[in-house]
């Protein structure tokens, strides 16, 4: 997938866990994934009507993979396959996005994540927050990433937390999901405070030592 974003395309990695650009071959692994997974990640997703399977099968992926790769080469955003390395196979295990970027004197992104439920708590998102965040603030010139969560959702909530993200606001009716306007709680990092610790890698390892 190419693109015009500075430091896009990469891929990152940490132990097992490895961030890269989506494939058009990743289609029926990422709609398996999405489909054993609807509990878990319909309650928080703003998504399109209609079923679920539906909605991400295969064939739906062709087309969020152009959407994707269209943003991806006009600078808007990062959109990395996580993935798990294990037993020498790779597989598809969640999704992390750096979008809505902005340049300039905002140079400022939102990331979006999810996780196949089968390997949370495993510490695969925040892993892959920490890459994708030191990446873009190093190589992808940003300077703010701002994470928008649900107040109920306590797992997302703690990806964040985990990793010292400032919870800085309380948007009210801020998205349209799972049938109603929802609340969400607004968390941001800036480069400043996680510079002096070598970054939020470095500050993750810390963490989990």
């Amino acid at each position: 997938m190419l693109g015009s974003t500075p430091g896009w395309p990469a891929v990152l990695a940490d132990g097992p866990v490895v961030l890269r650009p989506y494939k058009r071959s990743d289609g029926r692994t990422w709609s398996e994934v999405r489909i054993a997974n609807q509990k878990w990640l319909a309650p928080w997703e703003s998504a399109p009507p209609g079923p679920w399977a539906e909605m991400n099968s295969a064939r739906a992926f062709g087309y969020v993979y152009q959407d994707m790769k269209r943003a991806a080469r006009r600078g808007e955003s990062m959109p990395f396959a996580v993935c798990l390395q294990e037993n020498g196979t790779e597989r598809l295990v969640g999704h992390l996005n750096l979008g809505n970027i902005v340049r300039r004197a905002f140079s400022s992104a939102y990331a979006g994540y999810w996780v196949d439920s089968r390997v949370a708590g495993r510490g695969v998102i925040p892993t892959a927050l920490a890459l994708a965040v030191d990446h873009a603030f190093g190589a992808g010139g940003l300077h703010r990433i701002e994470v928008n969560i649900r107040p109920e959702n306590k797992p997302s909530r703690r990806v964040v937390e985990k990793l010292g993200f400032r919870e800085e606001a309380y948007h009210q009716r801020y998205m349209h999901i799972d049938g109603g306007w929802r609340d969400h709680l607004g968390y941001a990092l800036t480069s400043e405070e996680v510079a002096a610790e070598g970054g939020l890698m470095a500050r993750w390892r810390r963490v989990r030592a």
